[in-house]
């Protein structure tokens, strides 16, 4: 784009209409947006023309880089057929089809494939149908959810109602329902004041204490398995999965794990429940489905689920919850030919040796003077900065240590995004290890001359 008039043009109305998704507009507005043209596999490139590598792959969404050719002839030939129609009193093929796979991948038990739009709203359906199970099921008083501290599960009301991180979720507390909150097993920053050397997993304990004061009112466990994505990229110890699984069981309650993040692929596995073997009873999958190209999300139930839902027509029993775009053909389409890509590409058994590169580089930055933490599952992490190291002090907010290091990397031709004074790390699963070193070296000499 070689019009210089056309790019202030673009600026402009950029700065004058657009609202950024969590984004402090008084910033924006002083500084020069980078404005996306197009993209190839891991890299995106801006109205200037220069090239920067996707290094959290379009927030996390994709998988196998950008204008992927399956992908994209898959939807081309889609819209050559139907681009939408309703799922409400009617059915359609790629919704089907995509249906029989998600089964095929997801863990043993889950059977029920209900469609929405985004994260959030999968999320928001789990909520739902968990808590109309239980009324369907004459338990009139389970009206609870446990969450994590430091969670996040979307932005709307429901899944606000689930989030435990105060800087996005404080200012809609009127809005929001009860939730009851278990400590994070965030191993740096142990909410119990642990030694995370001797520590048992006691945080296990606090949430069985939850369960038991309010036994019979819990209606389900949510949470993210193994890695809390926007709490920090915060990694579960090794067991806590798998105790959470046991005190569901236990305790006689749903177990709803949020894969949004986690799911395809980002943990070195399909799904992250795969890691400890857990099989639970919703599971929620957005983001990567369809490789970083359409909405689209799949809430996933077992038969036992759905089957409380099954009645006469004038007993009401229905599942009140739809989306104008459920099942969209071409999103489902695109989470087709993602799959597909998966299979042919053996994207899983390929991201062990990138995993090992990324395992590596941490264990070298967190020696850094103003690294406090660094962790990663699979080719999700992050780098945690701090302004003491001993005391595990943070930088101040005003400081925005964390935007100055990614605005260091931009320069460097990196794009990032951090979440306070974490920079996250995700890139796309398709980044050749001789990228990936080149990104993790850009990070490093970031961080370095950031906090000198």
């Amino acid at each position: 784009m070689g019009n210089s008039e056309e790019k202030k043009r673009l600026q402009r109305i950029d700065r004058e209409h657009i609202w950024h998704p969590f984004t402090q507009m008084k910033d924006w507005i002083d500084e020069q947006p980078v404005i996306i043209s197009e993209a190839k596999g891991c890299f995106v490139r801006d109205i200037n023309g220069r090239w920067y590598m996707d290094g959290v792959s379009s927030l996390w969404v994709n998988i196998h880089g950008h204008r992927r050719e399956e992908i994209n002839n898959a939807i081309k030939a889609q819209l050559d057929k139907i681009s939408h129609s309703t799922l409400l009193g009617l059915a359609n093929v790629p919704s089907i089809e995509l249906a029989a796979r998600v089964i095929d991948i997801t863990p043993k038990g889950l059977n029920k494939v209900f469609y929405s739009d985004n994260g959030s709203t999968s999320v928001e359906v789990a909520l739902k149908m968990a808590f109309q199970y239980w009324r369907l099921k004459g338990e009139q008083e389970r009206d609870l959810f446990i969450a994590l501290k430091e969670s996040y599960h979307g932005d709307t009301i429901g899944a606000v109602s689930l989030g435990g991180i105060d800087i996005f979720h404080a200012a809609y507390g009127p809005l929001l329902f009860r939730t009851l909150r278990a400590p994070s097993p965030y191993c740096y920053r142990c909410q119990l004041d642990m030694d995370p050397g001797s520590c048992k997993n006691e945080c296990l304990d606090e949430m069985e204490r939850l369960l038991r004061d309010n036994k019979g009112k819990v209606a389900g466990i949510v949470l993210e398995p193994l890695v809390q994505g926007a709490g920090g990229m915060i990694c579960h110890p090794e067991g806590y999965l798998r105790g959470v699984k046991e005190l569901s069981q236990k305790y006689d309650t749903l177990l709803i794990l949020d894969e949004v993040a986690t799911g395809f692929g980002r943990t070195g596995r399909m799904f992250a429940c795969e890691h400890e073997g857990i099989e639970p009873d919703i599971l929620c999958l957005s983001k990567g489905i369809t490789g970083g190209y359409l909405p689209l999300a799949v809430t996933v139930s077992t038969d036992d689920i759905y089957d409380a839902f099954l009645g006469e027509y004038s007993e009401l029993k229905t599942f009140f919850h739809g989306h104008s775009y459920t099942g969209n053909q071409l999103g489902c389409a695109a989470a087709i030919a993602s799959l597909e890509i998966f299979k042919q590409d053996d994207t899983l058994k390929g991201l062990q040796p990138k995993i090992e590169v990324f395992r590596k580089w941490m264990d070298k930055v967190i020696e850094f003077e103003h690294v406090g933490d660094a962790r990663a599952k699979g080719l999700m992490g992050g780098v945690e900065l701090v302004k003491d190291k001993k005391s595990k002090a943070e930088y101040p907010l005003e400081d925005r240590m964390g935007w100055k290091v990614v605005y260091k990397a931009r320069e460097k031709g990196l794009l990032l995004r951090p979440l306070g004074n974490v920079i996250v790390i995700m890139p796309p699963l398709v980044i050749t290890k001789e990228d990936l070193e080149q990104m993790l070296d850009t990070i490093a000499v970031s961080v370095r001359e950031v906090t000198g």
